[in-house]
């Protein structure tokens, strides 16, 4: 499995989770099961290739940007689901197939193909779960972005209580990626922390979600201050992800994406 065959896998599950939030969208209840079933089977359609892609480069697909674009798609319609789900806002599932599409678009365009080696310091049992943990936070309060960037434009408090919960669970996986490669940069490079580029952004963007939650719990700051701190969040964690790789001070990172 190839990158040649991603745009038919890529399409499959765009077709779906277009299905999805269109199933949604029309329903005349506040949640469609079909709706929800058409995202997971778009999702399984995904992670189909996920899993051969992986068979095929006999190592974990997180090594190059164009990877990791592969596990936020995926990740992203997962957490879009489980919010659907949860708190029924029929229309974020066209929101989550749409930011999506953007990604995986990326992918067909440019899917970053190199070599399928890992440099020495990748070959470490901290690899894949460091990886997954912060891709799967950058989902998460991708969502919470989302219902901010809702809640700003109309000028309502009604997603609130979704953001904070999602908020609180990407806090949690962010947390967690940041100790994680804590721990394996002190087994692989004998110190815990560097302060290079993108270690920088994710300790600025880990404050500003704490800076948010902070304020939540002591029901301070306005509706227009807490999702402007969303919002420069999520813009944050995009510059930790992939912004950092185009600064001249982090081509020597040992972060940066190649």
């Amino acid at each position: 499995m190839t990158w040649t065959e991603f745009p038919w896998f890529a399409a499959a599950a765009i077709l779906l989770w277009t299905g999805g939030a269109v199933c949604a969208l029309r329903s005349r209840k506040d949640f469609s099961t079909g709706a929800a079933w058409l995202t997971a089977t778009g999702l399984c359609a995904f992670a189909a290739f996920i899993i051969l892609f992986w068979m095929s480069l006999q190592r974990p697909p997180l090594r190059t940007l164009g990877e990791t674009r592969l596990w936020y798609s995926f990740f992203l319609m997962l957490a879009g689901l489980l919010t659907y789900c949860r708190w029924h806002h029929r229309w974020l599932l066209l929101f989550s197939t749409v930011l999506t599409l953007v990604f995986t678009l990326m992918n067909i365009l440019k899917p970053e193909i190199h070599d399928q080696s890992l440099m020495p310091a990748l070959q470490s049992y901290w690899f894949v779960p460091h990886v997954t943990v912060y891709i799967f936070a950058y989902s998460v309060m991708g969502c919470a972005f989302l219902l901010a960037i809702a809640g700003w434009v109309k000028h309502t408090e009604r997603y609130r209580p979704a953001i904070d919960r999602l908020t609180c669970i990407g806090m949690a996986f962010l947390t967690a990626g940041m100790l994680s490669g804590a721990l394996w940069a002190k087994d692989a490079w004998g110190h815990f922390w560097n302060w290079d580029p993108k270690e920088t952004w994710a300790a600025a963007t880990w404050c500003l979600y704490l800076i948010y939650l902070h304020l939540r719990l002591c029901g301070k700051g306005r509706r227009a201050m807490l999702n402007a701190l969303l919002v420069a969040g999520f813009l944050c964690l995009q510059m930790c992800w992939y912004g950092v790789n185009y600064l001249p001070a982090a081509q020597e990172s040992m972060h940066v994406y190649y």
